[in-house]
């Protein structure tokens, strides 16, 4: 089934431009929860320049409000994975970015990592806590990557398809 999250990062960053505290992540994923969608995103970074972990406890309590699915994604250091034990999130998208990344520019590399997520995600499973993997989109020559993701304990995964977008329109989309 498909189901339709919104990412409230962006609220957030314009939020910590100035400190009046406006406009509210907690209202804007309010609004969206009432308007219909099924759950709220969130990719907190270690720089706090857009979600913050308070953000992320307070949008937890409101998914349970509203019973909807709450996601926090993110790169799965010990404080990130900290956060996501104690606020139990519906899912937990494991996402390649380095700290000092300012955005989501490429999937798992699940070779690579496979120990690193493996150990993870199994970590996130036994806390009740459904975990997907960011991931490149494959074509069919690759799609092994895909299932990739299960060996490694992945209940679903996310797909990167910024080449999909750029390709929109011009001669390389029937290469995607």
């Amino acid at each position: 089934m498909v189901r339709f999250s919104i990412n409230v990062n962006k609220v957030a960053l314009v939020r910590n431009t100035r400190d009046l505290g406006i406009p509210s992540v907690l209202r804007a994923a309010r609004l969206c929860l009432e308007a219909g969608v099924h759950g709220i995103t969130v990719h907190p970074r270690p720089d706090g320049r857009h979600i913050r972990p308070n953000d992320v406890r307070e949008l937890a309590l409101l998914s349970r409000e509203y019973g909807s699915e709450f996601n926090v994604e993110g790169y799965p250091s010990d404080d990130f994975l900290a956060l996501i034990f104690e606020v139990r999130p519906d899912q937990c998208t494991l996402v390649p970015d380095t700290p000092t990344q300012q955005t989501s520019d490429h999937g798992w590399n699940i070779i690579r990592h496979h120990d690193q997520l493996a150990s993870a995600i199994g970590a996130l499973n036994a806390a009740g806590v459904q975990t997907s993997l960011f991931m490149d989109a494959a074509t069919p020559a690759d799609a092994d990557r895909i299932v990739q993701a299960r060996d490694v304990g992945a209940a679903c995964v996310e797909l990167y398809t910024e080449p999909w977008a750029k390709a929109y329109g011009t001669k390389l989309r029937q290469k995607c």
